[in-house]
């Protein structure tokens, strides 16, 4: 069985999760791809905020497709991670507790969210279809000029996914 969370992820909901769990998430949560990544942390080296409050916050790993007439959001499923390991440490420091996406993380990220407190869900790639019917409503809030790698605020219900990464660093990808 699922266990449903909601958006912003605390702390107590974050520590309870375990590497294997299926998860519903429900609420706000950010698109961000490898080119949003970058400029983000560009913005930070130049001592400026970033477009959107990243405590607490959930990074979807995706780039949406247009959408068709009807629907909010085109296609909508979750891209590769490992593109954006350079940056997620900076920003899981900032306070980013949540990242889905598809595929392995490299040892820096995972060393961050174990010090910092940061769990990294898994999607299923090939379903952007069927993931694109959770979402409620979609917004651009920064960097409109990358097109579909632009920072999308998603209102989401009962996205599905599975705690690939634990906080506590136990993984999927890992056999011992």
């Amino acid at each position: 069985m699922a266990k449903e969370i909601k958006t912003p992820l605390d702390f107590d909901t974050l520590k309870q999760l375990r590497c294997g769990d299926r998860v519903l998430i429900s609420g706000e949560i950010y698109t961000a791809r490898d080119a949003a990544h970058k400029r983000m942390i560009e913005t930070l080296k130049r001592g400026e905020e970033l477009p959107f409050d990243i405590k607490n916050q959930i990074i979807y790993y995706a780039g949406p497709t247009p959408q068709k007439p009807g629907k909010v959001i085109g296609s909508c499923g979750p891209t590769t991670s490992c593109r954006m390991d350079a940056y997620a440490p900076h920003l899981i420091e900032l306070g980013l507790t949540g990242m889905i996406g598809k595929g392995e993380r490299d040892d820096g990220v995972v060393d961050a969210m174990k010090e910092y407190g940061a769990v990294y869900f898994g999607a299923i790639g090939g379903a952007g279809a069927l993931i694109a019917e959770c979402v409620e409503s979609v917004e651009i809030v920064a960097y409109e000029d990358l097109g579909t790698e632009a920072v999308r605020r998603l209102m989401v219900e009962n996205f599905p996914a599975v705690v690939a990464i634990d906080s506590l660093g136990a993984s999927l990808y890992k056999r011992d």
